[in-house]
C-alpha cells in the first residue's frame, strides 16, 4: 500500500447538519464511501438515471485521479449502480462531485440524504505519448479479441489452427499465421472451401458434379 495522498476538500453547501466526509470503512479498503447530499429523498424508477450531488468539491493532486465506482451492496440488492462506472474526477476539476446513478432493478429505489451511493478511489495516472510506427510487434494473441481468450474455438483460431499450434508469422507485421491466411483464402476460418462454377460464376460447396 502506498503512502496516503493529501486531497483538499470543501463543502459546496456549508452549514446545517454536515454529512461525514468520505472515509475508508476497513483498514485495507480501496474506496471511500460517497454520500448523497439531498434536501429531500428522490425515487429512481426502473431504468431511470439521475445525477445525485455529494456536496463536496475536491482538488486531487496532479498525477492522480478520482474513480467513482458502484457500491456492490446497492447493485446486488437494488440494482442501483453508477451508469458511467468508473466515473473520472480529473486533477484539475473543481466542481461538485456528482454521481450518475441508474436503477437497473425492477422496483423503484429511494435515495435519502446521507445514503452511501458510491465509492471513491484515488488512483495514480500514467500519461501516454504516441509513437507512430509502421508495424506493431508480434504477440501470441495477435488480433484475437471479443472474448477470444475465454472461448476454446476462438482461441484456437487466433493461435493458428484447429490443433492449437502457433504458426509462423507472415512477413509484413500482420500478426496472423500463415495457416490462418491460407484458410481465409480458401473460404473461411471454419467453413468448407467455396468453389465457383466456371460457367455461371456461382458458388458451390463440396465436390463438383461430373456430367456424363
Amino acid at each position: 500500500m502506498t503512502a496516503p495522498v493529501a486531497v483538499d476538500v470543501v463543502r459546496v453547501r456549508p452549514g446545517g447538519d454536515p454529512l461525514p466526509l468520505p472515509r475508508y470503512m476497513t483498514p485495507d479498503a480501496a474506496g471511500m464511501d460517497l454520500r448523497a447530499d439531498l434536501e429531500a429523498e428522490i425515487v429512481l424508477a426502473p431504468s431511470e438515471r439521475r445525477l445525485v450531488p455529494t456536496g463536496l468539491a475536491v482538488a486531487i493532486p496532479p498525477g492522480f485521479e478520482g474513480q467513482v465506482r458502484a457500491r456492490s451492496g446497492l447493485a446486488a440488492r437494488d440494482g442501483l449502480t453508477v451508469l458511467n462506472a468508473p466515473g473520472t474526477i480529473d486533477a484539475d476539476y473543481r466542481g461538485e462531485v456528482q454521481v450518475l446513478l441508474v436503477n437497473l432493478g425492477r422496483e423503484p429505489v429511494r435515495v435519502r440524504r446521507g445514503d452511501r451511493i458510491a465509492q471513491l478511489v484515488i488512483a495514480p495516472v500514467a500519461r501516454a505519448t504516441w509513437r507512430e510506427v509502421q508495424q506493431l510487434p508480434a504477440s501470441e494473441r495477435g488480433e484475437g479479441g471479443f472474448g477470444s481468450t475465454g472461448d476454446a474455438a476462438q482461441s484456437r483460431a487466433w493461435r493458428g489452427g484447429t490443433g492449437g499450434a502457433v504458426g509462423e508469422a507472415e512477413p509484413g507485421g500482420s500478426g496472423q499465421s500463415r495457416e490462418r491466411l491460407r484458410r481465409e483464402r480458401r473460404g473461411g476460418l471454419g467453413g468448407p472451401s467455396e468453389k465457383r462454377s466456371p460457367r455461371s460464376g456461382r458458388a458451390s460447396h463440396g465436390a463438383p458434379r461430373v456430367k456424363c
